[in-house]
């Protein structure tokens, strides 16, 4: 289900996201736009939101856990990783799905049911289908999009995560204690 940004999701999505105690995120599309940029030297660039990246930091503050689950391996994410203090983080995974077991035991959650999987390509559906929620960003593979309970309004790497990291303190009635220290007058 997609649903406006300035909106609140639907009661439906609201009940499946307040019962998420891990956001799963796939890396290049979902984080990132999905370019990947080689530099002479053999290095690699992404390019990350920094309104994702609030919407991550904000969310980890209010007691929620963010986590990665990506093909790729970079130092680029890694870095970013460490900037957000996003944890756990599974990268060079072929099979995504595979690791479930690691992610239990590397989080605080009992059950891959208490955990969401954003995703935006083919590898990712697998454990799109073994979360308890599966969500797509906007410009995700069609069939990608056919197996998400939650369609974001905004593409991969423009904002996406910071949709549902929202969406989730308002699931979980944090969000009005997560944006007030930026609502309120300095003395």
């Amino acid at each position: 289900m997609t649903w406006d940004h300035a909106e609140m999701p639907n009661t439906s999505d609201m009940e499946r996201l307040r019962t998420v105690k891990l956001l799963l995120l796939d890396v290049d599309g979902v984080l990132t736009d999905g370019t990947i940029i080689y530099t002479g030297s053999q290095e690699e660039s992404k390019c990350f939101s920094v309104k994702d990246g609030l919407g991550i930091r904000m969310l980890i503050k209010a007691g929620l856990a963010v986590g990665i689950v990506t093909g790729r391996a970079s130092d680029a994410l890694m870095r970013r990783c460490r900037e957000l203090g996003i944890a756990p983080v599974f990268d060079g995974i072929g099979d995504k799905a595979a690791v479930v077991d690691e992610v239990l035991a590397a989080s605080l959650i009992e059950s891959i049911q208490e955990a969401a999987f954003m995703g935006d390509d083919l590898p990712d559906i697998p454990l799109m289908k073994k979360a308890g929620l599966a969500i797509a960003v906007a410009d995700a593979h069609p069939l990608v999009l056919e197996r998400a309970d939650i369609i974001t309004r905004a593409p991969g790497g423009q904002g996406a995560v910071r949709e549902i990291c929202e969406a989730m303190l308002k699931a979980h009635g944090l969000w009005e204690a997560a944006v007030g220290s930026f609502l309120e007058s300095p003395p």
